[in-house]
């Protein structure tokens, strides 16, 4: 019985990295995925599934407007897994639609993202893939500035943190830092700038 999976982190947790693996690991059983990304990472271009150690492939772009669910019933052939990275930029809309693409095609959907922004609140996609996922499983990595669990994810701005503004910018390791909670509200960011 196909479910709705759910697997969020913080940045740098390896969640591509998973869905890549995930991919190859169907395909070498000859069974096709369908693999989507939202159209608003941009990093390597609209389309790009793409991880930090530099693994890219093709994905279907996810708009505003993308119906979900009538492009995966009518594809030729049905595929064995709907793979979709960046989930917490997706709306109500589409987890509504990856929902029905499990209950109503019989096809496991796993969705990978972030869980909070910046400002340690949900992102809308997130926020509905941790209601209606059947399994929700973290992917863990370790604070930039210590060994506990990093949970959050903090922007900054020229090495200073920044808790306020819009919610989504995109960017990478120069703008985003995962790290614990007590690293989220007291970084060690100013220190590490006056060592250098």
């Amino acid at each position: 019985m196909a479910q709705l999976y759910y697997r969020y982190g913080t940045m740098n947790s390896g969640k591509t990295i998973e869905i890549l693996k995930v991919a190859y690991n169907y395909e070498e059983q000859g069974k096709g995925v369908v693999i989507m990304t939202s159209a608003l990472d941009t990093r390597d271009g609209v389309g790009y599934v793409s991880s930090r150690i530099g693994m890219k492939r093709p994905a279907i772009a996810i708009e505003e407007t993308t119906d979900i669910f009538g492009y995966i019933q009518d594809l030729p052939e049905k595929p064995y897994c709907v793979l979709v990275d960046e989930a917490q930029f997706l709306k109500r809309h589409h987890v509504y639609d990856l929902a029905r693409v499990v209950d109503e095609l019989d096809i496991p959907v796993m969705a990978f993202g972030l869980k909070n922004d910046f400002r340690n609140e949900l992102f809308e996609g997130s926020k509905y893939l941790l209601l209606l996922a059947d399994k929700i499983e973290e992917i863990k990595t370790i604070c930039q500035y210590c060994k506990k669990k990093a949970t959050m994810v903090l922007r900054t701005q020229d090495g200073v943190p920044v808790y306020d503004g819009e919610q989504i910018q995109i960017g990478g390791n120069e703008t985003y830092i995962s790290v614990c909670r007590k690293h989220y509200f007291a970084p060690e960011i100013n220190k590490e700038n006056e060592e250098k």
